[in-house]
């Protein structure tokens, strides 16, 4: 970054995605540096090295220009206080494998939204580099899901014959008659939200094996339970429309109970996955015609919003919940309060 670049102050938009970067990548060094030791497979243990190298460079590139801005780095999560690297295994090589893969996808997303509100020259770099690496994981993720018959694509719809126009309003609203066949917008979102929500249901459920405090155990449990009820609800509607749902990852979980991760470390995961869920539901809805789809992820969202709220709570309480920058009191400051 040449002298000039320095002096120009990070906005909103560019301060926040680093200080949320900061965060997760230094949670996500906890989990893959923890996988890493367990990890079986020599292909997959590739994946999980390549993944966990990205996250430590962008700790290393985001403290590097926070600094240079002076702006204090985050405290985040670290090896030594929020992960026994000596813990038995928790998870199955399955379900890790399937967690960078997943991971791979949300970092597409979020860092293609961080390029979009990065201004100055070194953040667009940054992030178009965290675009590329991030593509990088994506495939080779995939592409070893594909060779080891893993990946569970999603399903198949007619071929294309001819070109049609809608002509009835039920298209959109059918209040009392039969729902239409979902269209294909309607399946990617119904199919990625089960395979989101199985992912989700499958590490709270570990966490919650390996919990301490019994208040952050009952909730861990209440978010598996809520994860399995939006597969089933989301599942009955491919059912509606003759498709198949995807395999959850139940049974790739260990029945170790011994300390793995600290109870900040999965309350701020859980937190994450809740927030990512809400996005998701969201833009869900936005895409989907059906009046009863937009009804159930309005509803779902407005579910695990109180639930995001218990999990704030307990955080808060536990001082476990780091602030994020924020804009000045200048009402406080005004009445010195």
């Amino acid at each position: 970054m040449d002298q000039e670049e320095k002096q120009i102050r990070l906005t909103s938009s560019e301060i926040a995605p680093l200080w949320s970067q900061y965060m997760n990548d230094s949670a996500s060094i906890c989990m893959l540096s923890y996988f890493l030791e367990k990890v079986e497979d020599e292909e997959i243990k590739q994946v999980v090295e390549y993944s966990l190298q990205l996250s430590k460079s962008n700790i290393q590139e985001i403290t590097s220009i926070l600094t240079e801005t002076n702006n204090v780095t985050p405290h985040g999560f670290k090896l030594e206080e929020d992960v026994d690297l000596n813990a038995p295994r928790l998870y199955s090589d399955i379900y890790v494998l399937n967690f960078v893969h997943q991971m791979s996808m949300i970092g597409l997303t979020t860092y293609s939204t961080s390029l979009s509100t990065s201004i100055r020259q070194d953040m667009t770099d940054y992030y178009m580099e965290c675009l590329t690496n991030t593509m990088q994981l994506f495939k080779m993720s995939k592409d070893l899901l594909l060779s080891k018959g893993l990946y569970v694509r999603p399903p198949y719809l007619p071929n294309l014959k001819q070109v049609y126009f809608v002509k009835k309003q039920g298209f959109i609203l059918d209040v009392l008659g039969e729902k239409r066949p979902l269209i294909a917008s309607e399946v990617t979102n119904l199919y990625a939200n089960i395979q989101r929500n199985a992912l989700g249901a499958a590490t709270l459920t570990g966490f919650s094996q390996v919990a301490q405090d019994k208040q952050v155990k009952q909730f861990l449990t209440r978010g598996v339970d809520i994860a399995k009820k939006h597969i089933k609800l989301f599942g009955n509607k491919l059912e509606e429309s003759n498709l198949t749902i995807p395999v959850t990852w139940a049974t790739e979980i260990t029945e170790s109970t011994t300390y793995t991760f600290s109870d900040k470390l999965m309350m701020f995961y859980t937190s994450a996955l809740i927030a990512l869920s809400t996005g998701f539901y969201g833009t869900s809805a936005s895409q989907s015609p059906r009046v009863d789809l937009g009804v159930l992820y309005n509803r779902l969202s407005y579910e695990i919003q109180l639930y995001s709220e218990d999990g704030a709570n307990i955080m808060i309480d536990n001082r476990w919940m780091e602030q994020p920058p924020m804009a000045s009191d200048r009402k406080g400051l005004t009445t010195g309060e």
